[in-house]
């Protein structure tokens, strides 16, 4: 496409200009001169977002650069264009750049209910984007709204906000699967969410069940005594160790076993899989990108199945090795780095994938653990557990249960 040309040719010269801007002001050092020009003297609403796609695409990672001279006017200009996606895309980049004007716009956009789902959902996007200190009410009120739910629920995760726990839990029980995973993929993002969060366990707001071991291994990663000690009271102990996992490994192929020639029933194996697995690995093209596709491994070796998922530590390529990021406003993010450069470092989670700004990290680790859990077949029953492996081990897909579409 022409704006990724567009793109390359203009990296180097905007990464120049923002991070050697004049202080006199003079637009012959600015990067984006010529750009500027060029969007301000055609009317070809293609060019226009062709450029507008290279300058996104040059700032990636950046959430703001000295405005150029002369976009005061091109923001007037392609703010009235009929082209949606160059109205949008102007928006976004007059927020990078500072503008006042772009902000009480969005921020108008993603309150207002009459409006469009999609542009509302853009307008958020562009919004935390900047990281807005303004946005966090904002996104407290979209809780209440199903269509918006979700990317509200991520974008908290970037506020330290005394009030996002107690929104959150509030509407807890109205929340959906997917929902409740952002929810408490959020709450477990900093110690100020993530005691309330125990609390309201406690207090039978959030079932014990929704906190997977993922999730406690994140609120373990806050390393925080008091938390620790929430985590055991209402959860239970969480160890990882290594020393007893063949003994484990031999109890669950017992129980497996002990199912007969048929152990378990695919269908609701599938169910199970797609609560417990389906976020982080793809298995027959469903599912998430974090962990390896499953299709095509040796998923019909019981001990191949077994050793990966009650010691997934066993054996880990570097490629899905976690890191604990601990950025400046005190967040902690566990995941594995996709990409990194001297600008930013692009993180996948078991939610979703962030692109974070180097000049807001405090500290990069990364662990010599998996991101696959431990624990995860001690929630499951023993009927569960065979209807889970059945169900991997089966050489196509097989449909859902009735009652879990």
């Amino acid at each position: 496409m022409r704006y990724q040309i567009i793109a390359v040719a203009l990296a180097g010269s905007i990464t120049f200009a923002a991070s050697h801007h004049s202080s006199q002001g003079n637009s012959n050092q600015d990067g984006l001169a010529a750009v500027v020009e060029v969007l301000s003297k055609t009317k070809d609403s293609q060019l226009e977002l062709d450029v507008l796609k290279g300058i996104r695409d040059a700032l990636k990672g950046r959430r703001s650069v000295p405005m150029p001279a002369g976009w005061d006017s091109i923001e007037e200009k392609l703010s009235s264009s009929s082209n949606r996606e160059v109205k949008a895309l102007s928006q976004s980049l007059s927020l990078t750049f500072g503008s006042t004007r772009a902000l009480n716009d969005l921020r108008k956009v993603a309150q207002d209910k009459s409006a469009e789902a999609g542009l509302r959902r853009s307008a958020v996007e562009s919004l935390l984007s900047i990281k807005d200190t303004g946005l966090p009410p904002i996104l407290q009120g979209l809780l209440s709204e199903p269509g918006l739910r979700s990317i509200a629920l991520r974008g908290l995760a970037l506020y330290d906000d005394a009030k996002t726990p107690s929104e959150v839990l509030a509407v807890y029980h109205q929340f959906n699967t997917g929902e409740k995973r952002d929810a408490l993929a959020t709450l477990t993002s900093r110690p100020a969410y993530a005691r309330p969060l125990l609390q309201g366990i406690e207090d039978k707001v959030v079932k014990p069940t929704d906190l997977t071991a993922e999730l406690v291994r994140q609120l373990r990663s806050l390393k925080n005594p008091e938390i620790n000690q929430q985590i055991e009271k209402v959860w239970g102990a969480f160890h990882e160790t290594t020393a007893d996992k063949k003994a484990e490994i031999d109890r669950y192929k017992k129980i497996y076993s002990a199912g007969g020639s048929t152990p378990g029933n695919a269908s609701r194996g599938r169910a199970i899989f797609t609560k417990t697995c389906q976020q982080c690995h793809t298995l027959f093209d469903v599912g998430g990108k974090v962990g390896p596709d499953l299709t095509g491994s040796n998923r019909a070796d019981l001990d191949y199945i077994f050793q990966n998922i009650v010691d997934p530590n066993a054996v880990i390529p570097n490629d899905y090795r976690t890191s604990t990021v601990e950025l400046k406003d005190e967040r902690v993010i566990t995941g594995i780095i996709r990409q990194q450069d001297e600008k930013s470092i692009s993180i996948i989670t078991a939610n979703e994938s962030l692109v974070l700004p180097r000049n807001e990290i405090k500290s990069v680790q990364q662990g010599e653990i998996s991101m696959m859990p431990e624990g995860l077949l001690a929630q499951l029953a023993e009927q569960e557990v065979r209807d889970l492996v059945y169900y991997l081990g089966r050489p196509g897909q097989v449909p859902l249960p009735v009652d879990s579409k």
